[in-house]
């Protein structure tokens, strides 16, 4: 079987390629200089105001989770609809869920132009090196992916860092270098002690995978889009994903897209419709068959069971003693001690 399509095919648009040791130990001291700096509360941080979100902008685009950018090289202006933001070399930069913008980068007087971003998949997390790749834009340079089981934490302190940054609290900055340092941290967890599992895989998987996750809100993401994308046969990447990974490469692309849409369920207010659109389904009632065919229940029925479990936390003791439970929020009531006489 030909691993070659007979028709042409648009490049590739992912360049980039596994992250090899000496780029993880770029990451690494990136990461941890960042870290000592936010140790000091000196490290320089900036956060696009949260305005108009989910708004489709010709010339902009946004994402369902947030980014976060550490520049080393060069600088990168985030263009908003209301604002630019300019980030310089040491900044940290978090772009939140749903902002429209565009990038532009530029070269030091060196002619370098480099950052490391962070990306949240379904119980992925990506670490990549950008570079520019022609005047103005950047491009995938090397890029890992840590299997993550504890992403929803991730994604919460990572709001949270939003949140304080924006906010006008009297602890603000203790609050917003607490939780940077904590995310910093995790981030340098990942890397000196994950194990990039995605990467182990051969070229083509590990292209097709980037390629689902970053593609998954397009609804013309399939097995042909994806083979014209990698030039090779739908039923040579098909055979091939299957052989490697033992899961089709349709039953993957369906379950990342499931995976996504009940993580946004859990920890989002997003009307169906609207995650059924980041899911990849423009027809709201197909998505909701799909759901209910790989969970079992409806995206409506999945939301109320998760807020009826929260709510059944609420609930629960908040003191276990020997010989009672306190269900108050302070200390038990007296008529709930015992005697001691």
């Amino acid at each position: 079987m030909s691993s070659q399509s007979k028709t042409p095919a648009d490049p590739i648009p992912f360049r980039g390629r596994p992250v090899d040791l000496e780029q993880r130990g770029e990451m690494r001291a990136v990461l941890l200089q960042a870290l000592q700096a936010a140790s000091k509360n000196r490290l320089q941080v900036k956060v696009p105001r949260v305005k108009g979100r989910m708004q489709k902008i010709q010339g902009m685009h946004y994402h369902f989770k947030p980014e976060v950018f550490i520049q080393t090289g060069g600088i990168t202006e985030f263009i908003m609809p209301q604002e630019k933001v300019l980030v310089k070399p040491g900044d940290l930069c978090i772009m939140p869920a749903g902002v429209p913008h565009k990038e532009h980068v530029e070269s030091d007087a060196n002619g370098k132009f480099r950052n490391l971003v962070c990306g949240f998949y379904s119980k992925t997390i990506s670490l990549h090196w950008a570079f520019e790749i022609e005047p103005g834009r950047p491009e995938i340079e090397a890029i890992e992916f840590f299997d993550t089981p504890e992403l929803d934490l991730f994604t919460t302190i990572t709001q949270q860092i939003v949140t304080a940054y924006h906010g006008k609290t009297p602890g603000r900055e203790n609050i917003l270098y607490g939780f940077i340092n904590a995310f910093l941290g995790m981030c340098l967890n990942l890397v000196e002690a994950g194990t990039g599992n995605l990467n182990k895989d051969i070229e083509k998987i590990f292209q097709t995978k980037w390629l689902v996750r970053e593609q998954i809100a397009n609804p013309k993401l399939n097995v042909k889009n994806i083979a014209e994308k990698l030039r090779c046969s739908p039923d040579y990447l098909s055979h091939l994903f299957h052989m490697q990974t033992g899961e089709k490469l349709i039953h993957y692309i369906q379950r990342i897209r499931m995976e996504g849409a009940m993580l946004a369920l859990k920890s989002t207010q997003l009307y169906i419709s609207e995650i059924a659109w980041m899911s990849g389904y423009h027809d709201p009632a197909y998505f909701t068959r799909v759901f209910k065919k790989f969970t079992g229940e409806s995206p409506q029925e999945f939301r109320s069971r998760q807020e009826h479990e929260r709510g059944l936390e609420e609930k629960a003791p908040k003191t276990i003693y020997y010989d009672r439970e306190d269900y108050t929020h302070g200390k038990p009531k007296e008529a709930d001690r015992v005697d001691s006489d």
